[in-house]
This record gives structure tokens, C-alpha cells and sequence, in this order.
């Protein structure tokens, strides 16, 4: 027996006409790269979309064709997150901080049609573009990038405002993002209609992003990155405010905050220490601010203490790419206001208390699940409906045996269901809320004349969270210094990727199976900061 109630599909371009129809004149603020700053809103931003699914239906579009992009924060980028939808087919957006390599491998494999991309990023469209044949068009997101190329605007001009959306499942995909924090070629997680409308449905809790129709929100966190957190659907569903900048320039993001009434942001820790060092330098104060997600790597005590005692709630987000990303946030718990001050910083500072829609659980290396007494440590894994079953193309799940999907991380999760990560198991090193394969890094490394192995571990950083330290064993009667390593390395791996220092080593400690043992790597490296 069904229910009584009526069935609708849940598609994200519901989401945006519920925003264009119900909060058609609340304001979207872009500050683009040339520094124009665009006024528009709910209503424009939906008739924007439906021309661009109608364009892209008038090239001859088929259901689930991707659209990429490689582009910053701003209205055309949040009109393709729709309109790309709204055509039946899936936004890709792009990371301009991966190494060309990696960005001609995703967007050949997800086999983008049209390509969407900032003027700034025009030097990489004119280098690789020629290595991407399945791209027929590329358009430019600006007015005017010289070249033969074609604006968003011209792109659009003919497609027809009132396009009715092409309908589907609420199981269809509208959303890829690659993620390259493996070993091998990066892995694309492809979001459903229904798993990002629940996934918005989440941000507007009081728990998570708290936002609703008097929020005007400030995404510091580039919204190609793990699904825009969220931000371009949450927001539409809420009806609040948005502020865009195609610039994370310190001096105009704080600029922003204080002359258009920003109340929420969310960005990565090295974005804040920015923000701080300006206002340090020029005076002024936090605005309307008064709620910030801060997430991508770990934020610093301090950072929390300071926001806090400017009166902004912080909370603090874990999550990844697989998991759209929320996985948890530091929500308050019902003794808050019982708490000392030091007990809230304490409590803030962790990964963050479980919202509905996920659930999470540690288990030992034989798969036991391990008790949440803040002490058992284990193996996070996450399952929920907005986390990721099955990577992009691949033959099969990506989960255990009985249905969780293993983030790599090791962690503790507290009686009262707070998260915290306690180190990592995957080998990756995250700086500045961007990964860095330490395996793609060593694998590298080891082609350098005169290696026999390395190791890459990522060791802590005042601003981004953590860098890499390499150590190296060289092959007898070798002798290498670490300028030669580096100059080895500089047309080989983004520079982001370099790193911060290189220690020679005559052996490295290895696993029964012949693995090299990072944690002890790690340990070792505390150890010896700690007795310095």
C-alpha cells in the first residue's frame, strides 16, 4: 500500500525555481576579476540558466553530457550549475590547480562537450586544448578574453528564457568532481539530482550552515571545489543573498564582508589568516559577520578563539569530495551554554558532531567496530544518502562489504558523537585544502638519477594546515642534494606540490609486506620537534 501524499521527483532545478520564484529580486553581488562589480539576482540567474539549457539542447545535447568548466566564483559560474542540469546533463567542474597532466586526463575522461572557462585561465585553455578532442566548444565566462573565443553571454543570447527544464529521475546525474587525492589517475565522484537537493536541504539547518532568506552568503571556498560545498544549491533553497568574487584577494573579499552585509562565509584556514593579516594591517571590523564554516583542513585554535571572540559562531567542517562534502560540523550540543569557554574552543577545535543523512563509524584493521568512547581508534568510515557508492566509470563500488564507504582518515568518535580525526591512513598530504598524492610525489621522485626510494609525509604548517617533507634514500655511490631533487622536479609536479624540505636518510622503515611506514615517519619527526 502507497501513501496518500503526492510524488515529485527531487531536482535540483527545482531548487532554483523555487529560489527565482520566491526570492526573484533577492540580490546575487559579483566582483569579477577586472574588478566590475554585477548586481543581479534569483529571478536573472534562473531566465539565465533556462537560455543556457536551451543553447545547449540546440547543439544537439544528449541527457547526462558534461559541461566543464575552470572558472572562479561568479554568476555565470552558478548559472552553468543549473543550466547544465536544466538540459538534462552534468556540470564538471574543474580544479586550475591540478598539473596539466591531470587536467587533460578528467576532462577527456569525463568526455566534456562544451567548456566553459575564466579570461585569467586562458593560458591553459590555449596550451592543452588541442590534447582535449571531445571539447567542441570553448566559450569564455568573461565579456571579453580576446582570441576567437566565444563569450558565456554570446554563447546564450539566443536561447529562449522560458525553456522548459528537461524532466528525469531524481537518480540522474547533475554534478563531477574529480578528486586527486589517490594514487593513479584522479577518480570522479558524479552527484545525483536527489543526493545534492537532501545535501541542500542540510545546509539550512541551524546545525550546519544556518542559513535562510536574511543570510547573505560569501563562498571564500571556490565553488569547483568538492561540489561548491554545497553553497550553489543551499543558498537558491534558503533564498538568501549571495556575494561572489572571482578574487580571493585578502583586501577585496574583506571588502566585500564589511559594504555588502555579508553574515555567513565558509572557506579554508589559509583563507582566514588572510583575511585577518588585512584587517590587521588596515583596521576595520568583522561587519555583519556572524557565522563561518570553516573546513578543508583543520583550523588552528587560535583562529577559532579569534573569531569567536568577536562574537562568530565557527563551525567547523570535515568532509570530502565523496561526501558532497558534508560529513560532520561543529554543531552545539544541548549543554552549550553550560560549557566553559575553553570546553566550547576544545570542543569546536574537533571534526565536528554528525548531522542526519550521514552516519559514521570506526572500525580496527580486522573490521570490528569499535566503541565511541573517545579513546578507540580506527578506520573512519562514512555511509549516508549524498555519499559517494561508485566512482565515475568505474565497474564497481567502492564500499565494504557491507555497504560503507572508508575515507582513509583514522579517527575517534566521543560519546557524544563528536568526530576527530586523529591521523591518516591514506597517503595523501593536504595543504591549503588542496591534496597532494604523496605516492604520485615519491613515485616521481624515485625517476630522479641516483634515488633508490622515497617517502612523502605531510608535516604541520602555521598557514596550510600542512606541507610535504620528503625523505630520500640514494642508490650506493650517489650523491645527491636536495637543489638537485628539486630541479629534478620543477616540469614535473605543480609547484604547490614541492616540497618544503628534503632529508636524506640511509633507509627508511618498512611493514612486514614491505610497505614504507609512515606513521612512523611521522612519529619519528614528533618526536624530534617535540625534544628540540
Amino acid at each position: 500500500m502507497l501513501g496518500g501524499m503526492q510524488s515529485h521527483e527531487m531536482r535540483v532545478t527545482d531548487i532554483l525555481d523555487h529560489a527565482a520564484r520566491e526570492a526573484t529580486t533577492r540580490e546575487i553581488v559579483t566582483y569579477w576579476a577586472d574588478g566590475c562589480l554585477q548586481r543581479s539576482n534569483w529571478g536573472e540567474v534562473g531566465s539565465m540558466a533556462r537560455q543556457l539549457a536551451s543553447k545547449l539542447t540546440q547543439i544537439g545535447w544528449n541527457k547526462a553530457d558534461r559541461v566543464g568548466t575552470l572558472a572562479m566564483n561568479h554568476l555565470h559560474h552558478l548559472v552553468t550549475y543549473y543550466g547544465a542540469a536544466g538540459a538534462g546533463g552534468v556540470v564538471h567542474t574543474v580544479n586550475p590547480r591540478l598539473s596539466a597532466e591531470h587536467i587533460i586526463y578528467i576532462v577527456n575522461h569525463a568526455e566534456d562537450r562544451v567548456f566553459f572557462f575564466d579570461a585569467m585561465f586562458r593560458p591553459i585553455i590555449d596550451a592543452l586544448k588541442e590534447h582535449m578532442p571531445c571539447v567542441e566548444h570553448f566559450v569564455c565566462f568573461d565579456s571579453d578574453c580576446g582570441g576567437d573565443y566565444m563569450s558565456f553571454a554570446e554563447f546564450i543570447a539566443d536561447g529562449d528564457a522560458e525553456f522548459d527544464w528537461v524532466t528525469g529521475s531524481e537518480r540522474d546525474p547533475c554534478g563531477l568532481c574529480y578528486t586527486s587525492g589517490t594514487t593513479g589517475n584522479p577518480k570522479g565522484v558524479l552527484y545525483e539530482h536527489r543526493s545534492n537537493v537532501i545535501h541542500a536541504m542540510s545546509l539550512c539547518m541551524p546545525d550546519v550552515f544556518d542559513i535562510n532568506a536574511r543570510s547573505v552568503m560569501l563562498p571564500i571556498v571556490p565553488i569547483f571545489h568538492a561540489n561548491g560545498w554545497g553553497a550553489p544549491y543551499g543558498c537558491a533553497m534558503a533564498g538568501c543573498g549571495m556575494v561572489l568574487s572571482a578574487s580571493n584577494d585578502p583586501k577585496v573579499l574583506w571588502k566585500l564582508i564589511r559594504e555588502e552585509g555579508v553574515t555567513h562565509s565558509a572557506g579554508v584556514p589559509t583563507v582566514w589568516l588572510g583575511l585577518f593579516g588585512e584587517m590587521d594591517a588596515s583596521g576595520g571590523d568583522y561587519g555583519d559577520l556572524r557565522y563561518v564554516v570553516i573546513g578543508g583542513s583543520a583550523a588552528p585554535r587560535a583562529m577559532i578563539e579569534r573569531l569567536t571572540q568577536a562574537g562568530i559562531e565557527v563551525g567547523h567542517a570535515w568532509g570530502m569530495t565523496e561526501t558532497s562534502p558534508i560529513g560532520t560540523i561543529g554543531a552545539r550540543p544541548a549543554n552549550w551554554d553550560a560549557m566553559s569557554y575553553e570546553e566550547r574552543i576544545d570542543l569546536i577545535q574537533k571534526q565536528g558532531r554528525i548531522p542526519y543523512g550521514v552516519q559514521l563509524r570506526v572500525v580496527d584493521e580486522d573490521g570490528v567496530v569499535q566503541p565511541r568512547d573517545g579513546k578507540s581508534s580506527g578506520h573512519l568510515q562514512i555511509k549516508g544518502v549524498w555519499i559517494v557508492q561508485r566512482y565515475f566509470k568505474a565497474e564497481e563500488d567502492s564500499l565494504t562489504d557491507d555497504g560503507w564507504f572508508d575515507t582513509g582518515d583514522i579517527a575517534v568518535i566521543h560519546p557524544d558523537g563528536v568526530m576527530q580525526i586523529t591521523d591518516r591512513d591514506k597517503d595523501i598530504i593536504k595543504s591549503g585544502g588542496e591534496w597532494i598524492s604523496s605516492i604520485d610525489l615519491e613515485n616521481t621522485v624515485v625517476g630522479c638519477p641516483g634515488v633508490a626510494e622515497a617517502a612523502a609525509i605531510g608535516v604541520p604548517h602555521p598557514k596550510w594546515d600542512e606541507r610535504p617533507m620528503l625523505f630520500v634514500v640514494c642508490k650506493a655511490d650517489a650523491t645527491l642534494t636536495a637543489d638537485d631533487i628539486t630541479s629534478y622536479l620543477t616540469d614535473k609536479i605543480a609547484k604547490w606540490w614541492m616540497p618544503d624540505e628534503i632529508r636524506f636518510v640511509p633507509e627508511l622503515p618498512h611493514t612486514a609486506t614491505g610497505k614504507i611506514l609512515k606513521r612512523a615517519l611521522r612519529e619519528q619527526l614528533r618526536v624530534e620537534r617535540e625534544g628540540a
